[in-house]
């Protein structure tokens, strides 16, 4: 699995020109699921992002979780993350899971983040044309690939 995950001030996605989930503070994440994911990457995905101190503290400093500060989370799924650029300028997909097994482990993993962030995660929907938005506060930006775990 990759995730990039924003701090956001505020995010939403709209389908069809209704906004289908919006968020204020807290965490903007894109996931991209892989051939090969497992629940072992969700578990450990889910606890990662819950615990990334990337949120100030009263000094300003970066050192709260979005657990501590009672944030919010977007989880939008995006293939595309899982994109191959070694040969050639044409992205290849091949290595996003199909639907088949990317619904499920993306319907896993938000259940996974909702129990260790303590509530539930606002979500895109699943392989719709969606228009994200959002504010990056900071900005801060982080990648995480479950294959880079050590």
């Amino acid at each position: 699995m990759r995730a990039v995950i924003q701090r956001v001030s505020s995010a939403s996605v709209t389908i069809d020109g209704v906004v289908k989930s919006a968020i204020g503070p807290g965490l903007m994440i894109l996931l991209g699921v892989g051939h090969e994911d497992r629940q072992e990457d969700i578990d450990w995905l889910a606890k990662k992002i819950a615990g990334l101190r990337i949120f100030n503290d009263d000094a300003g400093v970066m050192n709260r979780s979005v657990v501590e500060v009672e944030g919010k989370a977007l989880v939008v799924s995006q293939f595309t993350l899982m994109a191959s650029t070694r040969k050639g300028n044409r992205p290849s997909y091949i290595g996003a899971a199909g639907h088949e097994l990317a619904i499920p482990l993306y319907e896993r993993f938000c259940a996974a983040l909702s129990a260790a962030i303590g509530h539930p995660v606002d979500t895109g929907e699943f392989g719709a044309d969606m228009k994200v938005a959002l504010v990056n506060d900071g900005p801060v930006t982080i990648c995480i690939d479950t294959k880079n775990k050590e």
